[in-house]
Parts: structure tokens; sequence; C-alpha cells
């Protein structure tokens, strides 16, 4: 066995064993998971000491759904599902919003949480946290399994490592009741029950018709775009797509976490043109990202009047024409493909018509005008821009170092202003939209990567996980927390006009989160101007020290959710008085 096991003895005989504990740990190591992220409790909290004596590393959180956005992202960074552990019944619900939010964005994920005894939980009998958590986790990821045998722990996390990370990749739940653990077995037989998953993620090669229509598709525009997602990024074919973009001459645009593919300062990126670019190529090919609210579902205002066609590269089928027609749909692995379309180009690919390119690059160029005294501005209290200017250099200066982002204006403007030069080092709230990442996402991105990172937070997303502070302190991660403090959410000045209450979305006035880092032995800074700012963040990021910077920002700065304001229902009714 991999690890330590018991020894029983009888009469004349004597036989090694082992048992559920000894073999979950077992299967993870054999299958190169080596980090855990929990909440320790019952029945799981003997598993996590003994998965940290065996050399696995297990980092405890203060709350789950802050663990199991810590395991998503890590399986987006390294392609390997990331494993968040839960105790059952509040302890799982509380994880199962991250195994959502995993499986909507496509991340590598293995939610694994302990559970009521079946026998109990299918009567109805009332057991401790009674919960049937198999059928809850169903309809909310990829797959989900349950073990009720030992000799059953490898096969059943094999099917869980597949899972996760073949196709489209994304969260899968794996049920062990509490009896499971205590259940003894032959050590030999445990032994060769477990399976070293073999070719979990097999290319998918795209068929030659597919890709030949893709590139005549392309090479028939005069107005061509290219739009890389968050795929391209987890794809980690990062020198086959940046053959393939400058080899095309084709402009590019990154969505938010695909910022770093090619640098957002490349001559072909039309990240600051983002509204022209949309609205006038006749010609986009999507890789790696899909036509969802982020890209306005592919049609309306936002794409303009210009006739479109869609190529599409996705590793799912069902993804092609999801909203609208896709002439030259190319199923395959994102590496696969480019690599097919890289050989196919040949040496004499024709570039794009200079007056479209010129026409981007003058675009960009009056918009990075527009925009440059915004980020050179030294008001205090700041405004976004002012803050954001100081940290666009921070990242200009530290390019290893990884941006996880969140918040309302805090996200929206950070994500436009804040260029990134190398791949998978801006890490956000995805494609839900979801606050509450921030700290878990920045906690794996340390242990993950051994980079340093930096956390740009709303104060409002900021509250759903700041608790975990502690754990980055705990565990002394080179972590910078920078919370934009406008007293709310959107801008502090709402006022109640029915009675005393604060206005729903007012938080109190002046508040010090950089007292909370101080609380536990971090380092704390509370910054009023740009220069204050500047002074702190870099200190931060030479020092490694655990930081929180409460970086004041005027209550009047702001907008209502940022720039996607409109999803906002409004009523059109005065009430009579």
């Amino acid at each position: 066995m991999l690890n330590t096991a018991t020894k029983s003895e009888a009469p004349g005989t004597e036989q090694e064993l082992t048992d559920g504990f000894h073999l979950v740990i077992d299967a993870l190591k054999l299958n190169g998971i080596n980090t855990i992220y929990n909440v320790p409790g019952i029945p799981i909290t003997d598993l996590g000491r003994m998965a940290q004596a065996a050399g696995i590393r297990v980092i405890s959180f203060r709350h789950e759904q802050n663990a199991g956005y810590a395991a998503g992202i890590a399986g987006f960074l390294t392609k390997k599902p990331g494993v968040c552990l839960t105790v059952s019944a509040p302890g799982f619900l509380n994880g199962l919003t991250a195994l959502a939010h995993a499986t909507t964005n496509c991340y590598p994920m293995i939610l694994i949480s302990g559970s009521s005894e079946r026998e109990i939980v299918d009567l109805q009998q009332g057991d401790y946290e009674e919960m049937d958590q198999l059928a809850i986790a169903k309809p909310l990821c990829k797959a989900a399994y349950r073990v009720l045998h030992a000799q059953d722990i490898g096969i059943g996390l094999a099917r869980a490592i597949r899972a996760a990370v073949s196709g489209r990749p994304g969260g899968v739940y794996l049920d062990l009741p509490a009896k499971l653990f205590g259940q003894v077995m032959n050590a030999d037989a445990g032994e060769k029950s477990l399976v070293k998953v073999i070719d979990a993620a097999p290319a998918q090669i795209p068929s030659p018709a597919s890709v030949k229509r893709a590139l005549d598709v392309l090479k028939s525009a005069k107005r061509p775009l290219i739009i890389l997602g968050k795929g391209a990024a987890y794809a980690q074919a990062d020198e086959e797509i940046k053959s393939f973009v400058e080899k095309s001459g084709v402009p590019f645009l990154p969505m938010s976490m695909a910022k770093g593919l090619l640098p957002d300062t490349h001559p072909q990126c039309a990240g600051a043109a983002r509204s022209t670019v949309l609205k006038e190529s006749d010609v986009v090919l999507l890789i790696g990202a899909r036509l969802n609210w982020l890209l306005s579902h592919g049609k309306g205002k936002s794409w303009g009047e210009a006739p479109k066609k869609f190529i599409q590269v996705d590793i799912e089928p069902k993804e092609m024409d999801s909203n609208v027609e896709i002439v030259a749909p190319v199923v395959g692995d994102i590496g696969s493909v480019v690599s097919a379309f890289n050989q196919a180009m040949g040496a004499g690919w024709t570039a794009p018509p200079a007056e479209w390119t010129k026409a981007i690059s003058t675009k960009r160029e009056e918009n990075v005008a527009k925009m440059a005294p915004k980020l050179m501005n030294n008001k205090s209290p700041m405004d976004y821009h002012g803050a954001l200017g100081v940290l666009k250099n921070v990242i200009k200066e530290y390019p290893e170092a990884i941006l996880v982002n969140e918040g309302a204006n805090t996200l929206d403007l950070a994500r436009g202003v804040i260029d990134m030069y190398r791949p998978r080092k801006r890490l956000d709230v995805g494609t839900w939209g979801v606050m509450g990442i921030g700290m878990g996402q920045a906690i794996a991105a340390a242990l993950e990567t051994g980079n340093p990172v930096l956390a740009v937070e709303g104060d409002s997303a900021f509250g759903f996980s700041g608790m975990e502070v502690e754990t980055i302190c705990r565990y002394n991660l080179p972590i910078c927390v920078v919370i934009f403090n406008n007293d709310g959410i959107y801008r502090g000045t709402d006022v109640n006009g029915a009675n005393s209450d604060p206005a729903t979305t007012v938080f109190v006035k002046g508040a010090r989160y950089d007292k909370m880092m101080e609380a536990f032995g971090g380092v704390g800074v509370n910054a009023t101007s740009p220069d204050e700012l500047k002074r702190a963040v870099n200190e931060a990021m030479k020092s490694g020290k655990p930081t929180l910077i409460n970086a004041v920002i005027d209550p009047a700065a702001g907008s209502e959710s940022g720039r996607i304001g409109n999803l906002n229902p409004q009523s059109v009714l005065q009430k009579k008085k």
C-alpha cells in the first residue's frame, strides 16, 4: 500500500489490512492529486488529518464555498481536477454553489462530501445532517457518483477524475457516506482496487473538412475578427494560438480571462476598440468563447447592422448554433484545432485588408489616449480610474503576478484598464458573474503557481469571502488584497427616505477593512490617494507579506451595476401618495 495500514492478528494468522480512509488517500495520490481545499468536520475530519500526514497539502478554509472556488480555479490553472472536501448536508450545500460555478465555467473540479448513512436517509428517519446529497447534486454538475464499498473507492475516484477533465471540463460530485471510511479490507486487495487514470482527456481531433471550411470562410472576410475565450486560456496551447493569430494577421478580442494569451499591448489586440470590432466585423472566429450574455448572445445593437458569419471552435458539439447560426463549426480540443489551422494555412496566407486593421488601430489609439488622463489623476478620495491607473502600472512591472478581480464597477472598469501580458494571469467572476470568488481564487492561485497575487475587490464583493484573510495569514501567502471602498454597493450615497434604516446598498461609512488583516497578523494599509496606493501595493509585492489595502474611493463614484446596469429591472410606475 502507499499508506500505512493496520494489522490484525488472529490465532495462527497475520493479515495486513487497510480501510476507507487510507484507500481514498491512496487513490488521490496515485492520480497526482496533491492538494485538497477543505473545511474540516463530521465525518471527514480524520480524512483531512490523515491526508496531511500522508503528504497531501490540505488547506483549511473558513467557509466551504470559498474552498470550492479555490478548487475550481485550481482546476482551471492546472488542467487537473481541483478537489474540495466538505462535511455533510450544510457543508455540502455551501460547496454546491462553487461546484455549479465550476461546471458553468468549464473548470475541472471534484466536490467530495461526507454524508449520512444511506439506510437512515432513504427511510427519512432523521440522521445527523440527513440529506440525499447525490440527488441534489446531480442537476448542478457534470456527473455525480456515490461509493458504498471500500473496494469501489478506486474506481469511484477514477470515474470522477475522467468525468471532470474529459471533453468539456466541469464539476463532479463524489459522495462518501460516513460508514465507508471505517470499512476494512485486505491491504493487497485494496491496493489492486485502485485505478490510475490513463489519458483522462484525450485529444479530440477536428475533421479536415471542418478545418478547411473554417479557413475558407475566414479567408473570404473583409473585416475579420478573432474572439479568444477562457477556454482558449484553459487549453494551454499558448504558442499555437499566438502563431495562428499572428500568421492570420486578424485583429483579436480577448474575453476577460483570455487576456494575456497575447499581450493586451499586441498590435493586433482590439480590446480598446471592442465596440467598433463587434459592430463592424463581417466574419467572427470564436476560439473557446461562447455566444452567451457576455457577448450579447451574438446579436442585437452591440453587434451592429453588418451581416455576420460566425466560425466557432469548441470541444462540445451542442454549443454550436446555441444563439445564432454557426456557418463553420469546428469540433475538437482547442490545441488540436489551432494546430490544424496552422498546418492548413500554409505559407501564403493573405492578411486582412489594411483598411480594416488601420481603422481598428486608429480607434484603439484614440480610446487609449482619451483614457490616459483619467488614469493619471491624484484625487483624494480616489475615483476608480485614478486607483486603477496605479494597479495598471503594478501589473506592467510584475507581469507574472496573478490578478484576481471581482466587484461591480471594480470588475467592469478593471478588465478594460489593466493590461495583461501573460496567459492565465487574470482570474475573475467568469460566466455567471458571481460575487464571492475573490479570496478563494487568490489563495488557490498563490498555492498552485507560487506567484504573487493581487486581488482587486469591490467592498461588496469582498464581504462574501472576507473572513478568508485569516486563511491567507495562517498560510503566510504572498497575496495583496486591494479593496475599493466606496461605502456601498455600486456607490455609497443612496438614502432611505422612508425611515431611519440605512439604504439597502449602503455600508458603514469610513469602514477600515485594513484592520481585519492586522488582526490576524498581516499588513494593513489605509490609502486615500493614488500616490499612497502606489507605495502600499509596491511594498506588498516586494515583501510578499499578506497585505490588505483599504483604498478609499469617493462614495459618489460608480454606476448602477457597472456596465451591466440594463440587467437590473426597474419599475416604470410611481407610487401614489
